[in-house]
C-alpha cells in the first residue's frame, strides 16, 4: 500500500499516461482505413505535398530505405523536430518499418508485433495533430517488391 501512495505521488506534467493511451485508442480506430496496399503506397509516394517517413535509426536507414524516405528517428521526433522535417500538417505522410520487409534481417530486423515501429510512429504523428498519415501495411520480401530502395545496400538481388 505504501509502494502505491508513492507511486501516486510523483507527479510529471510532462508525461501524461492517461492522454497517451485515450490518444492511442483514437489513433488505433483510425489507422484502419490509413493502411495501404505496396501499389497505392507507391502510387501516393509519387504525388504532391507527400513525404515517406523512416522512424528506423539513422543506421538501419543508412544500410537500406524505401527511395526518397527522409529519416527522423523514432527518438528524434520532438516539438521542434517534426515541424522541420514535415513543416504542414496537411502534408501526406506514408510510413514504414521494420516489420513490413523481409530477407533484409540487418537493415529490417523484425521487432514483436505490437511493439512495432508503424504502431509508435503512427501514434506520435497522430498525437502531434498530423492527420494525413498512411502506413504501408503488407509484409514485403525485399527480393520481391515494386519498391526502390537506397542505401548500402541498395535493391536487393531479386530472384
Amino acid at each position: 500500500m505504501m509502494i502505491f501512495a508513492v507511486l501516486l505521488a510523483i507527479q510529471n506534467p510532462a508525461i501524461d499516461m492517461p492522454g497517451y493511451l485515450a490518444v492511442a485508442k483514437e489513433a488505433a480506430v483510425y489507422r484502419e482505413s490509413r493502411r495501404v496496399s505496396e501499389e497505392e503506397f507507391i502510387r501516393m509516394s509519387g504525388e504532391p505535398d507527400t513525404i515517406i517517413l523512416d522512424a528506423r535509426s539513422r543506421a538501419k536507414f543508412d544500410e537500406l530505405h524505401i527511395r526518397g524516405a527522409v529519416n527522423l528517428s523514432f527518438p528524434d521526433i520532438t516539438v521542434d523536430s517534426l515541424p522541420q522535417t514535415i513543416p504542414s500538417r496537411n502534408t501526406r505522410v506514408l510510413i514504414y518499418c521494420n516489420n513490413n520487409f523481409t530477407n533484409a534481417p540487418s537493415a529490417f530486423p523484425s521487432k514483436i508485433a505490437r511493439a512495432s515501429l508503424n504502431l509508435s510512429t503512427f501514434i506520435a504523428l497522430y498525437s502531434y495533430g498530423y492527420r494525413n498519415i498512411y502506413e504501408l501495411g503488407p509484409l514485403i520480401d525485399v527480393k520481391n517488391t515494386k519498391l526502390e530502395f537506397d542505401g548500402v545496400t541498395p535493391n536487393p538481388p531479386r530472384p
